[in-house]
């Protein structure tokens, strides 16, 4: 288990959403702050993100259709935050950690 503190944003690395094929898709990009996860797991949950956003509005929402997502396709306890303005203090699995904008839009996902 690693532990993460979230005060500010430690680096600027930018993922394009993608399709299926691949290629960059309208819309805002995501900006990933902070993780630990393989590049693919990354590319993944920033999908999965972009779908729930594309279906619903409010935030509990957003959470709640990500981690059903992350637990059916990658086994249970993932733990989701969505919002605009909140601090946290997570421990997670090793590799199973990510936190990052979609516009002003900050979402924290993480394992344990």
């Amino acid at each position: 288990m690693a532990d993460i503190k979230l005060d500010a944003p430690s680096s600027t690395d930018a993922a394009g959403l993608k399709d299926a094929g691949g290629s960059v898709i309208g819309g805002p990009k995501a900006i990933i702050k902070n993780v630990d996860m393989s590049e693919e797991m990354q590319q993944e949950s920033v999908d999965i993100a972009s779908a729930a956003l594309e279906k619903y509005n409010i935030e509990k929402d957003i959470a709640a259709y990500i981690k059903k997502e992350l637990d059916r396709k990658h086994s249970p306890t993932w733990h989701v935050v969505v919002g605009k303005n909140f601090g946290s203090y997570v421990t997670h699995e090793t590799k199973h950690f990510i936190y990052f904008y979609v516009g002003s839009l900050a979402i924290l996902i993480w394992k344990s």
